[in-house]
């Protein structure tokens, strides 16, 4: 199936032969009536990975042996096709996948999908809001207000200050206008948020990886929405190379390999949020902020925050295959941030006694208490990683 917008041409291959069989629609009951006339429980569909495979994919796999969904970028014999019309596409397709030469890509279940659904929206409504500060900020600038003095221009502090500013009565009703588009995407933004919250509030897989610094419950359902099931990696490193965090790399002959930057495959949403979780790592006490500081000096701060969300993705797949926490957790912390995903999905509060384990993160002494233990153990980490060695092959003899 060579899938469109609005339709699919399709093309069959049977006993080495293969035949075109026109178009078909694509809505829910073109599929059906297809499926129901022609396609047969031994039957194996392939098509290409677009906006709307998955659905189709979801919709098929119950009536036939199998539904592959490739992978376009690895399809080869497609995209570098000198004659590349919707019927070559169909019978490539159909050819590559009964020689079982086709590269399969992995579809998720309904909740995973949901999941997708959601943190891609909150990434727009976050790039937009930004898009919208940096409208207000560039009509401050083309006027010649001088920088807010405070600490958030879009605060209620700052906003004071922002009333106060003699602009053009036409920028003064930008501003305005922004600030409500502002506010409105804020309150979409809070509603998204706790739709995350409440899918992640019973998840053990999202519990388990907020144990680890720097990921919070936005950061943890990112990852779970892009992986989906972990143990479909046999290896961390291929759960590295399926977020882009892998270097490429160039070898010819015999010279030796050549790394350059990372891949970027996959979805960008997850390897932005594990970047920003490296970031946030890279200053709280324990063995990750130790191995930030480390490439930090050898590389830069840019490289070392890319391998810390690369380091971080490899103990992610550790913990979650193996069915551990972070060693290295602070109680309080991981209490406080557990807490915090309860009150986001909507949970009543408990002040006073019935607050729980997470008040302790407001216990100063405590706090302290499991910092300076923290830092006993990045400490540790500085003196193993000084004194490795790195051990010859074994031979044999």
């Amino acid at each position: 199936m060579d899938v469109h917008r609005s339709f699919a041409q399709i093309a069959v291959e049977q006993d080495g032969l293969v035949r075109d069989e026109g178009r078909i629609g694509v809505r829910p009951q073109d599929l059906r009536a297809w499926a129901e006339e022609f396609l047969e429980p031994d039957d194996e569909i392939a098509l290409e990975a677009t906006t709307n495979s998955d659905a189709i994919a979801v919709m098929l796999r119950d009536v036939v042996a199998r539904v592959v969904v490739s992978n376009p970028r690895k399809t080869r014999a497609i995209a570098e096709a000198k004659v590349k019309t919707d019927k070559v596409d169909a019978r490539i397709l159909a050819q590559l996948l009964a020689a079982d030469f086709l590269p399969e890509t992995w579809v998720g279940d309904e909740r995973t999908a949901m999941r997708r659904r959601l943190v891609a929206r909150r990434t727009h409504l976050v790039r937009q809001r930004t898009r919208l500060k940096n409208q207000v900020h560039a009509i401050l600038s083309r006027n010649l207000v001088p920088t807010c003095p405070h600490a958030d221009l879009f605060g209620g502090v700052g906003r004071r200050w922002l009333a106060a500013q003699a602009l053009p009565a036409d920028e003064q009703r930008s501003v305005d206008a922004l600030l409500r588009q502002l506010d409105f995407g804020g309150d979409e933004l809070a509603e998204v948020e706790r739709d995350i919250a409440a899918d992640a509030v019973e998840d053990p897989v999202i519990a388990r990886l907020m144990t680890v610094p720097g990921i919070n419950v936005v950061v943890a359902a990112s990852i779970v929405a892009a992986v989906g099931d972990f143990c479909r990696f046999e290896s961390p490193d291929r759960l590295v190379s399926y977020l882009g965090l892998n270097p490429r790399v160039s070898q010819s002959g015999n010279r030796p390999a050549a790394h350059g930057r990372i891949t970027k495959a996959g979805r960008a949403q997850a390897r932005g949020m594990l970047v920003e979780a490296a970031f946030s790592a890279s200053r709280a006490p324990g063995p990750l902020r130790a191995f930030h500081r480390r490439i930090n000096q050898r590389r830069g701060f840019q490289i070392a925050t890319v391998a810390t969300a690369r380091k971080m993705t490899v103990l992610c797949w550790h913990l979650i295959t193996k069915d551990e926490d972070y060693a290295f957790a602070r109680p309080s912390l991981v209490a406080h941030k557990r807490r915090s995903l309860e009150l986001a999905a909507g949970a009543p509060p408990r002040p006073g006694p019935h607050a729980g384990p997470s008040r302790d993160y407001h216990i100063k002494q405590l706090r302290d208490a499991e910092k300076a233990l923290v830092e006993q153990q990045e400490h540790a980490y500085e003196v193993l990683v000084a004194h490795w060695q790195p051990q010859r092959p074994h031979t044999n003899t």
